[in-house]
């Protein structure tokens, strides 16, 4: 059979932490950094060999428990096995420049480029659904579908305003002349590891007593009794408000406008969702005080990982840090 490429991208997220799954609003950019899956369809498994990890795994098509998988990383593999139960197996390898663990969406990106590769029906949003299911079977964590369709459906040059209740995606253009930094604080994040669960179980209780969050007025959240849930549901209902008040301060091209949104988003991860740390607090501060920095926050689910900063074109990058200049890409695609 002929020889497969499937490249799938990595995203970071602007807007619209911790409101996927609830059905809410986010504004993700595909990122220029991902993840190639390389080989042919052959045989009775899947398997596929990591350049990053150094190991393989054996995937076999019936596979029933993929959170049972060995090494971790093929946890995601089996999930997607599991999902779109190919008739065919698959021998590759797979390479990435996606830094692992640093809330750029490995795992949705190699999800993504593993269902490419292994066929079947390639519309964006199915893709997406597939691998998001993939990833609750391999992780047991409740994750929303953002990384997955961002990988999946991102544009050039756009960032990508999502409604994570009817899927429906609007393309935003980057303001010219503002460039995107993914800067890592130097704490790993491990999302099955984290308290994710517990907030998302957070955001169920409050929609018990006030209805979806995504329809959910601000003056309503006072009938949740429980202070700790009200704040989680706080979050998520004033986040849902600044995704659009960032996409209006892109078409504005008002750049003090942009930092105060995403100044006014990492204090409400911080303080509501209590999902930054230490770690993450300093580097976004780190950053803000730098010139040519327009606003940062934290990026992804938090708990560790990276912060994301605005800022003027051609500002450089801080010497010390690990960080990427990175730049929206199209989404998922065969080579």
């Amino acid at each position: 059979m002929a020889a497969v490429r499937a490249f799938a991208p990595g995203r970071v997220n602007l807007m619209g932490d911790h409101t996927d799954h609830t059905g809410g609003l986010v504004l993700p950019m595909a990122v220029d950094l991902g993840t190639l899956v390389e080989g042919e369809p052959r045989g009775d498994e899947v398997v596929l060999r990591s350049a990053w990890a150094g190991d393989e795994v054996r995937i076999p098509l019936d596979v029933t428990d993929p959170a049972s998988v060995e090494p971790s990383w093929g946890r995601y593999v089996a999930g997607v096995v599991a999902e779109r139960r190919p008739e065919t197996g698959f021998v590759g390898t797979v390479t990435t420049t996606l830094p692992v663990g640093a809330g750029l969406s490995s795992s949705a990106a190699l999800e993504v480029a593993v269902a490419l590769a292994l066929g079947g029906d390639l519309d964006p949003v199915r893709l997406a659904l597939a691998c998001q299911r993939a990833e609750q079977r391999a992780s047991g964590v409740p994750c929303g579908v953002m990384d997955q369709l961002t990988s999946a459906a991102g544009v050039e040059g756009q960032v990508l305003r999502i409604d994570c209740h009817d899927l429906s995606i609007l393309p935003v253009p980057l303001p010219a002349g503002i460039e995107v930094w993914v800067v890592h604080s130097g704490q790993e994040r491990a999302l099955a590891g984290s308290a994710y669960a517990e907030r998302a179980a957070d955001c169920r209780q409050a929609e018990a007593t006030v209805g979806p969050l995504r329809l959910a007025p601000l003056e309503s959240l006072g009938a949740i009794d429980d202070p700790v849930v009200r704040r989680r549901a706080r979050h998520v209902v004033s986040e849902n408000a600044r995704v659009d008040a960032l996409v209006d301060a892109f078409a504005a091209q008002d750049g003090a406008l942009i930092g105060e949104v995403l100044a006014v988003s990492h204090a409400s991860l911080r303080d509501d969702f209590e999902v930054s740390t230490p770690a993450l607090d300093a580097l976004v501060a780190e950053l803000v005080a730098r010139p040519g920095v327009l606003g940062a926050r934290l990026t992804g689910a938090g708990f560790g990982g990276c912060a994301v900063a605005l800022v003027e074109a051609s500002t450089p990058l801080p010497a010390d840090r690990q960080g990427w200049n990175v730049h929206p890409s199209a989404g998922a695609r065969l080579l």
